[in-house]
């Protein structure tokens, strides 16, 4: 018998299930206040009889997970890797800013996107976490750390729109007022550029920020980097960017990792601004987060203020991504990999 995630599931959802089993209806609020509690089992509902829990215990689970190891950063960047009912492991980074605390969590354990700078990829694919799983991650740490958690971000392990109907869940699950409460406006959902899932988001006009891992201002040099420009080279990812915008009329943010005299030349900034002319959008410069994995070299920051410069010049808003947790290794992906090959190191 398979049985059913009831942390993944809605309150009204559960109300339906109970109703068909004959339950009370006011039973399903007591169970859904339990989990958005953060109840690991039907032992800790104690105001639900002994019979309902058992009965519960032969149709429903609520997954757990667990913290495997955690790394705190001076700037009090925390980095978690969690591991799963399985056995999977997983990460996710606390951050704190002046508005609160911000939160960057994993969607799949592992990618099938392979892009050349990414430590993810390289591991590849496992598995998609469900939607309780996502929001494990976010009430973990809040226990963890007796914090409220404001903000969301949604690019950690894994290619969100690649497991699109467990993250819509999972929206639709931490924005409940019910619930954890998140607004859509406070979370942030990052693509490589999986084209159709972007107009099917924009069709829901959830009003959450898109930012888009572009990384490069033409198909050659983004084929290099990115498998994914194979299948949808920039002209329809930029089709699909306009389109969100003309649909939820919220800002994009092209994320754009700096790779020393790769994609971060004087010719490749304004090809970039001529790209994105026009449109409401800004770009992140971030820093490659350097890895034995890829091999690649982070921009001299002089470079990087230099682009920077060159699209101001030329009207696209642009800023430089603040570095958080540098001293632990906080970019997705390293603290599973190191934690993987100290494993393999064992005599």
């Amino acid at each position: 018998m398979e049985f059913i995630d009831i942390k993944s599931m809605t309150l009204g959802e559960i109300e339906s299930d109970f109703k068909s089993s004959g339950i009370e209806p006011y039973r399903a609020k007591q169970v859904y206040k339990w989990i958005v509690e953060g109840a690991e089992s039907f032992d800790a509902m104690t105001n639900i009889s002994k019979s309902m829990r058992a009965s519960l215990r032969e149709e429903y689970f609520i997954p757990t997970i667990a913290i495997e190891r955690k790394s705190i950063s001076k700037d009090g960047t925390i980095k978690y890797l969690y591991k799963m009912f399985d056995g999977n492991l997983i990460e996710s980074v606390l951050m704190k800013y002046k508005h609160g605390y911000s939160m960057c969590i994993s969607t799949q354990v592992g990618c099938k996107m392979g892009c050349s700078f990414c430590v993810t990829g390289k591991s590849g694919f496992t598995r998609n976490l469900n939607a309780s799983e996502m929001l494990l991650q976010i009430e973990k740490a809040q226990k963890d750390n007796n914090i409220r958690i404001s903000n969301i971000v949604l690019m950690g392990m894994g290619e969100p729109l690649d497991n699109y109907e467990n993250v819509i869940r999972f929206l639709e699950l931490v924005s409940d007022k019910n619930g954890l409460g998140i607004g859509m406006r406070h979370i942030s959902l990052s693509t490589c550029g999986i084209v159709d899932k972007i107009y099917d988001l924009a069709d829901k006009k959830l009003q959450l920020t898109l930012s888009v891992s572009l990384h490069a201002p033409n198909d050659k040099l983004r084929n290099s980097m990115m498998k994914i420009n194979k299948r949808w080279n920039i002209k329809d990812l930029i089709s699909a960017c306009k389109y969100y915008i003309l649909k939820t009329n919220r800002r994009i943010s092209f994320e754009y990792t700096m790779v020393e005299k790769v994609n971060d030349t004087k010719e490749c900034a304004l090809e970039l601004a001529e790209l994105l002319k026009g449109m409401l959008c800004h770009v992140n410069l971030i820093p490659l987060n350097e890895s034995d994995e890829s091999g690649m070299i982070k921009s001299n920051i002089n470079r990087v203020y230099a682009f920077k410069n060159i699209l101001e010049k030329k009207g696209i808003n642009a800023t430089i991504r603040r570095t958080l947790g540098e001293d632990i290794e906080a970019a997705c992906g390293l603290l599973k990999s190191r934690a993987q090959k100290e494993t393999e190191d064992l005599p």
